[in-house]
């Protein structure tokens, strides 16, 4: 192609879009979207009431949005910020977790003790199977065969069969579970408890528990240490775990399950996204109203981004 000044105009007028993280902010029914290379907000996204979870399609051409107030989920087109349609998912919508077949959400519904399923694509609820009391966490297996829900009152992970969406099993954990995932390709469920203080660490062939990984900060009250939602780094070596009030992340080798390091970030820290290359990790911090991007393989923050208030999820988009 002919460099010409007009092909200069052009792409002067046009800068490529970079990689983004978005997150919702709880008390303004809001968006805030982060450009990953200038770490400045770019651009506020009006949504439905109280928005929580976030999480995008697997080809991120629509972004999935728990309006927890609005009862739905809502589904927004990520270029314009048009609402395109809501998704029926019960009540209080909170977490949710796509399955891998890219078309059924599962969705936690924290008044109302179950966990819906939708069908994306025909907008339809194709299961509400009941588990314990105030669900949270939603995670879906990498082979998509299992969905977990965690209830915050009855401090168990629901284990729940895909192919018939009936529970096969129900673990005890600590008090009030938060969030779950499954790392190192499946093998392994976690569970963070935030009151109980914990994650444990469960082996998914089996539903017995593997490890208790408990946190421990100087001149901080054990109860303020509250661990909630957390990431695993490139190849499962490390896990980044929010402390919520404790305004800390911890890091958890994933191996030994020992804490090797605490970095201090933004007030109530919540939840949290990786940038494409997971060089650098994006926390929301609730009180502070922020979001802290840590530098990951120095484990230091390196600035604070004002977001709206109380930010609460956070995703990454790459660039289109």
């Amino acid at each position: 192609m002919k460099y010409t000044p007009l092909l200069a105009a052009l792409l002067l007028a046009c800068p490529a879009q970079a990689d983004e993280i978005w997150v919702t902010n709880e008390k303004d029914d809001s968006i805030s979207v982060i450009d990953v290379t200038t770490l400045e907000v770019t651009r506020t996204i009006p949504t439905g009431e109280r928005p929580r979870g976030i999480i995008f399609s697997h080809d991120y051409s629509v972004v999935y949005i728990c309006a927890s107030d609005s009862d739905a989920v809502q589904v927004m087109d990520p270029e314009t910020g048009e609402i395109l349609h809501d998704l029926p998912s019960g009540e209080d919508p909170e977490q949710f977790a796509l399955h891998p077949d890219g078309r059924h959400l599962y969705i936690a519904n924290e008044d109302d003790a179950i966990t819906t399923v939708v069908d994306t694509q025909s907008r339809h609820v194709i299961a509400q199977i009941d588990v314990g009391i105030e669900p949270e966490g939603m995670a879906v297996s990498p082979d998509g065969k299992i969905a977990i829900t965690t209830s915050e009152t009855t401090n168990m992970a629901h284990w729940i069969d895909t192919a018939t969406q009936q529970l096969f099993a129900n673990t005890l954990v600590d008090s009030r579970p938060r969030h779950a995932e499954f790392v190192k390709d499946g093998a392994e469920l976690w569970v963070s408890s935030e009151i109980g203080g914990t994650i444990t660490v469960f082996d998914t062939a089996t539903q017995a528990e593997k490890a208790k990984i408990a946190f421990e900060l100087p001149n901080i009250h054990p109860d303020r240490v509250q661990p909630v939602g957390f990431e695993l780094t490139a190849g499962d070596t490390h896990a980044f775990v929010a402390l919520g009030p404790a305004n800390h992340l911890a890091v958890v080798n994933a191996q030994t399950y020992e804490v090797e390091d605490y970095i201090l970030v933004g007030r109530r820290v919540w939840h949290m996204a990786f940038n494409a290359d997971k060089s650098r990790l994006f926390t929301t911090n609730g009180i502070s109203g922020d979001v802290t991007v840590v530098d990951v393989a120095a484990r230091k923050a390196l600035k604070s981004i004002k977001v709206g208030r109380f930010p609460w999820g956070a995703a990454f988009r790459p660039s289109p």
